[in-house]
């Protein structure tokens, strides 16, 4: 059998892609009136934080696997902060600079609905209030000079999950600051979560804690403004995803070492419970009361979430060299994704719109071309174009731009003792 150290996952590498995709679902879906008519898909793609959670479980476990060496890490921790700066930023600023040249066009272009309203200053801010449905406007905004220099300032050092009252430029950025946020506790506590004796033990009070703020925000009937963006993304907030990442993991390698095995009906057992804890969730977020996003968005998915990271860690490698391959791929592509999708489905709108639209007016009827683009209804088949040219662009993105610029700021900036590790074993982790 394989070293567990030097297994890899072709499961989670799916389920990171999956992910993706379904953050991509989530936060592009709604536009369409084709695919909202379908009975159904309101609800299951509605659940973009079930996404987003489980993929800080996967980072919190794929991290703790490759980096975790009985007591403490594979190697220094500055090195650990390095790569993990070097394999993000870059990621964040082209997504970020992406998004600033893309709402530019659509402000230039002025094509309807959104292209008027385009600017770099615009947000909205995050509430679960009833206000927030009923009267939308309430909660626009335009940043003036002082908050688009402070907001600039935090996306350029990757701080911006940190200001609860909205998002700005590229709103699932807010990610990639989080992360970085667990990356920085990563050297301090993976390695005594790994040594806890009570694994279960301390899952429940992680799950406990993690409940503790959406209980008392329910209980205050606070659903407005700081409280929302302070549950949704501040990251202190949501360590315990992170932090249950890595007791999954414990919990996995401690069952392999003692070559302990889910049998199959266990295993159906526990994909039965995610399913059910995913619908029930859906119908509960999309038709239940307004206090249920609190409570689902933090802590209470948090088993299932688990669940769903150990199965598909337990999923059996292919015999396809094929699907081996394209699994490595895609899941090293999902950070790309959650970064780029936003301005990639805005300039493709806008693109679809503009060329379906009449083109050749805009060389003697600028005014005329821009309203005909504005008539234009996005079509399923853009949208699928949309999809697949996306996926393929940050497969393209990740292989010919991120790993090279991570190598090369490796190769500058870290030894080589520093590069290898202090057990000779390559970095695998992209989380």
């Amino acid at each position: 059998m394989k070293p567990l150290e030097k297994e890899r996952f072709n499961g989670l590498e799916w389920l990171r892609f999956l992910l993706g995709c379904y953050v991509m679902l989530y936060h592009t879906a709604h536009t369409y009136p084709q695919l909202q008519s379908i009975r159904g898909i309101g609800e299951l793609t509605s659940m973009g934080f079930f996404a987003t959670s489980s993929f800080f479980v996967l980072s919190g476990f794929l991290l703790a696997h490759v980096y975790v060496r009985g007591n403490q890490l594979r190697e220094p921790a500055t090195t650990f902060w390095a790569k993990r700066f070097f394999n993000l930023y870059p990621i964040h600023i082209v997504a970020l600079v992406s998004s600033i040249l893309v709402i530019a066009l659509m402000q230039w272009l002025a094509i309807p609905p959104d292209g008027p309203g385009a600017s770099v200053r615009f947000v909205v801010y995050d509430t679960n209030d009833i206000l927030g449905q009923t009267n939308p406007e309430l909660f626009r905004h335009y940043m003036d000079n002082a908050q688009l220099a402070f907001n600039s300032v935090l996306q350029l050092l990757m701080l911006q999950a940190w200001n609860p009252y909205f998002l700005t430029f590229n709103a699932p950025l807010w990610s990639l600051s989080t992360l970085f946020f667990f990356y920085i506790l990563f050297p301090w506590f993976a390695p005594r979560l790994m040594n806890a004796r009570r694994t279960w033990l301390w899952l429940a009070v992680i799950w406990a804690l993690y409940l503790l703020p959406p209980a008392w925000v329910v209980w205050q009937h606070l659903y407005g403004i700081p409280y929302t963006g302070l549950l949704q993304r501040v990251p202190i907030f949501r360590v315990p995803e992170f932090f249950g990442g890595i007791l999954g993991y414990a919990l996995f390698r401690r069952a392999r070492l003692k070559e302990q095995v889910l049998s199959r009906w266990q295993r159906r057992a526990m994909a039965c419970f995610i399913l059910v804890c995913f619908l029930v969730a859906a119908a509960l977020f999309t038709h239940g009361p307004k206090y249920w996003y609190f409570l689902l968005h933090n802590g209470l998915l948090l088993p299932s979430q688990i669940a769903l990271i150990y199965l598909c860690a337990l999923a059996r490698t292919p015999d396809s060299e094929w699907l081996r391959h394209w699994s490595t791929r895609l899941g090293a592509a999902s950070l790309s994704m959650f970064a780029l999708h936003v301005p990639l489905f805005n300039l493709a709108r806008t693109l679809e719109q503009f060329f379906r639209g009449d083109p050749k007016a805009c060389f003697s009827d600028w005014p005329g071309c821009i309203a005909a683009a504005g008539d234009v209804q996005p079509s399923l088949g853009g949208y699928l174009i949309y999809m697949l040219t996306t996926i393929a662009l940050c497969v393209l993105f990740q292989e010919q731009f991120v790993a090279r610029m991570r190598k090369r700021l490796v190769a500058r900036y870290l030894t080589k003792e520093a590069r290898v590790g202090r057990i000779g074993s390559p970095d695998r982790s992209h989380s």
